[in-house]
């Protein structure tokens, strides 16, 4: 049974250097068996297809982001810039997210749905509480705190092509997304 798990993590390591250099429909089970150092067989036995096979292996990296980056939403500029540090730091993961958003593979995610749910519940709460304002509704608020977190990431789409030096200067751009974020927590409906 050992053999068998170690197997099944090499087939998901590969997958997902796969997976996020090509997408799904680019990725070629082929490379992913000769990477796992397996057969291209297991990988169908264990997976079933290769859209089974993403979906487990996204599901297993959606976890371990949601694990690492504790929702604060009274703490929204902390969240954004501990979001914003690990995109940067996380560039494959990051293109991964990409490709299964243009490949509309993150509709119908359990791990993903509970977790965004639970994050507008937590903003619903805190504005009923004053702690954020009312000045947008939660799951807008949710997702531009998210845009801009990610924003510069190898998942967005205008950060690096508008400002292809911002490496150069990532205290200020944190800083600078930190304060956006407060700006977007603090708006009061007008």
């Amino acid at each position: 049974m050992r053999n068998a798990e170690a197997t099944r993590e090499r087939i998901l390591q590969a997958a997902f250097a796969e997976f996020s250099a090509y997408g799904v429909a680019g990725a070629r089970v082929d490379r992913i068996a000769k990477a796992a150092d397996c057969n291209k067989n297991l990988i169908y036995i264990y997976f079933e297809n290769k859209e089974t096979l993403f979906s487990t292996m996204l599901e297993k990296h959606l976890v371990r982001v949601f694990a690492e980056l504790a929702f604060t939403p009274d703490d929204l500029p902390g969240f954004a810039t501990r979001m914003f540090d690990f995109a940067m730091a996380n560039p494959d993961l990051m293109r991964l997210i990409a490709w299964a958003g243009l490949e509309q593979r993150t509709h119908g995610s359990a791990v993903r749905d509970t977790a965004q749910n639970a994050k507008i519940a937590a903003l619903t709460r805190a504005q009923a509480a004053g702690t954020v304002a009312t000045g947008f509704p939660p799951a807008f608020l949710l997702t531009a705190v998210m845009t801009l977190a990610t924003a510069w990431s190898a998942a967005g789409a205008f950060g690096p092509t508008i400002d292809p030096v911002a490496d150069q200067h990532l205290p200020a751009l944190r800083d600078g997304i930190a304060t956006a974020v407060a700006l977007l927590a603090n708006a009061e409906s007008g």
